[in-house]
């Protein structure tokens, strides 16, 4: 026991989880790889108050919601919090782009703008395991956690590519900018098609949330722009679907 709580580890369908206060808040402190923490609206009290603080200070994503999402995910007496743990351990970006340049291989990096659901996450990861990217990189809040879903949609390929979570999208650019590899943005917001730029060097694809796509202020910053020609009545693809057709053209490119 730990200050008078169990850690209870519950392993359901779809991921794993922590339940209970305290015992969300020592796993945080023993460095677990929480992913997401819902907390029950309105709940008060000290220990829900050191909770919020170090969630806060570890900057891990957290929502409220109704006791009945919470009584949903575990039977149990969850005591208002229930904690998601992602099955993957997070790169960090530095060591990422720093291992890649020294293994020799021409650097593919892909930059997700905060995709929020997961079946598309894990789409995303298959496609890209199966394209030979180095890495995914997601910001920490915002972005789609990697649970159940996320693991069989990638079809085990969320065990196969790095991933790293960053604060920011924009200083994870600015980073790999100063690194020597370019930046791609995939939007509609101009001229330039996949097909009249160059994916054949070192280059992090950037693509955007399902609702919103890239945010305006990470589309100022990029060094090129780019869309897939569309012919149909239907304006707009799945962003899974339009980040194979990206990776696609980039192996294309460098074969």
């Amino acid at each position: 026991m730990a200050g008078g709580f169990f850690l209870y580890l519950c392993t359901m369908e779809k991921e794993n989880i922590i339940f209970g206060i305290r015992a969300i808040f020592e796993a945080i402190q023993a460095g677990t790889a929480v992913d997401k923490v819902f907390i029950q609206k309105e709940i008060a009290g000290e220990l829900m108050k050191d909770l919020m603080k170090v969630m806060k200070r570890a900057n891990i994503n957290f929502s409220y919601v109704p006791v009945e999402k919470l009584n949903r995910l575990t039977p149990n007496n969850h005591q208002g919090a229930v904690a998601s743990i992602s099955p993957i351990g997070f790169m960090e970006l530095e060591h990422l782009v720093e291992s890649t340049m020294e293994s020799g291989k021409k650097p593919l990096f892909l930059i997700l703008d905060q995709i929020s659901d997961a079946r598309n996450f894990g789409a995303i990861i298959r496609t890209a395991e199966c394209t030979g990217v180095n890495g995914i990189i997601v910001q920490k809040a915002g972005s789609a956690p990697v649970n159940g879903d996320t693991v069989k949609t990638s079809a085990g390929a969320v065990f196969n590519v790095p991933i790293c979570k960053v604060e920011h999208i924009k200083d994870a650019i600015f980073y790999l900018q100063g690194s020597g590899i370019k930046t791609v943005a995939a939007t509609e917001k101009t001229e330039q098609t996949i097909y009249d730029i160059a994916l054949n060097e070192p280059i992090a694809i950037i693509m955007g949330s399902e609702g919103r796509g890239i945010n305006p202020s990470v589309l100022k910053i990029v060094d090129e722009k780019a869309k897939l020609p569309m012919f149909g009545t239907i304006g707009s693809l799945n962003v899974s679907v339009a980040c194979g057709a990206f990776l696609y053209e980039a192996v294309r490119q460098r074969s």
